[in-house]
């Protein structure tokens, strides 16, 4: 078991996509949360085995409406969760 931390930039916000995470995650029974940054990404602490986190971030490209244009990620120190859930942010949006 690993947890990772990944930084999501593209079209993200606004389309779907912490939903279409939270679906994806689940299915694969990996935990953790997913939070939109106030810089326009979405931020997302995933744990579980190697093996299904690699294919939780190759089946990112699949959700509906999103362009994602980078993905960065490293590992991080193992934080247990009970299961996946969508954080809100807690900025305040501005137009």
């Amino acid at each position: 078991m690993k947890t990772l931390e990944l930084f999501i930039s593209g079209r993200v916000q606004g389309v779907g996509f912490r939903a279409c995470i939270k679906k994806i995650a689940t299915n694969l029974g990996v935990c953790g949360e997913a939070m939109n940054t106030p810089d326009g990404r979405v931020r997302i602490v995933a744990t579980g085995e190697a093996v299904l986190l690699d294919k939780f971030i190759s089946m990112l490209y699949g959700c509906p409406r999103v362009v994602i244009r980078e993905i960065s990620q490293g590992e991080i120190p193992f934080t247990s969760f009970q299961e996946f859930s969508i954080v809100r942010p807690s900025y305040q949006y501005t137009t």
